[in-house]
């Protein structure tokens, strides 16, 4: 069967993390565990940007920092790892991310710094937060399973630039990527 491992970093929200378990275990039938970390965001801040560098950290995620996870030494290939991080990505490119993921590769990563509601001058209101984080991450670890942004526009694999974005969009597959990712997960598998 195919896994996940849930990597909170930095100063995210053990809990907010914790909630991904159970939508990420349906939509990827999947085991998903949480692994403890203790990695150091501070070597990927930019001061300049006052943002961290979300390439920099996959990268060395999947270089480095993986080998020091005990929950990986069981693991095989097909083990995809999700990190949920509480800090403002980006990549050089754009002014920000709300993730971003190795194509085809192992390591997503999300943030929830830019989904909380209250960065944009509005109340807290924690199951937008949480809605908004789970799509965001379902998008990211199927990045990971080779999947490209999709037009259409229910589908959790359409591209969110802005977070009203991430509102208007489904939380779940569309039909196409839904079959591609069966396809593209059960060839990991054989």
């Amino acid at each position: 069967m195919k896994s996940i491992l849930l990597l909170p970093i930095g100063n995210a929200d053990p809990e907010l993390a914790e909630g991904l378990l159970a939508p990420l275990a349906e939509s990827f039938r999947a085991d998903v565990t949480v692994a403890a970390s203790d990695l150091n965001l501070g070597e990927f801040f930019d001061p300049q940007r006052v943002q961290y560098n979300s390439t920099d950290i996959i990268h060395h995620i999947s270089t480095d920092h993986i080998a020091s996870l005990p929950e990986t030494e069981n693991s095989d290939e097909s083990t995809k790892i999700l990190a949920v991080s509480d800090g403002d990505l980006f990549i050089p490119i754009l002014t920000y991310v709300f993730g971003e993921a190795e194509l085809g590769g192992k390591v997503a990563l999300v943030s929830y710094h830019r989904l909380q509601p209250e960065r944009y001058g509005l109340p807290p209101n924690g199951p937008l937060l949480v809605s908004r984080l789970e799509k965001e991450a379902l998008h990211e670890l199927a990045h990971t399973y080779g999947l490209v942004h999709c037009s259409s526009l229910e589908c959790v694999m359409r591209m969110s630039t802005y977070v009203e974005d991430i509102d208007l969009k489904g939380a779940s597959f569309c039909k196409n990527c839904r079959d591609l990712l069966s396809r593209r997960s059960s060839a990991l598998r054989t």
